[in-house]
C-alpha cells in the first residue's frame, strides 16, 4: 500500500507520458516539502496546562 498513490496518479491521466511526469513532480513535491518548512517550533507553547 505504500504505492497506491503512485498507481492511482498513473491510472488517473491518461497519457502514460503525463502520468510519468505527474508523479516523478510528486515525489519531488514530498522530497521538497521538509526542506521548504523553515517555521521554528516552539517548545510548549502549543500544549495545554492540566
Amino acid at each position: 500500500w505504500y504505492f497506491l498513490f503512485a498507481y492511482a496518479i498513473l491510472r488517473s491521466i491518461p497519457n502514460k507520458l503525463g502520468g510519468v511526469l505527474a508523479l516523478l513532480f510528486s515525489i519531488l513535491v514530498l522530497m521538497l516539502v521538509p526542506i521548504l518548512h523553515t517555521s521554528k517550533q516552539r517548545g510548549n507553547t502549543f500544549r495545554t496546562t492540566l
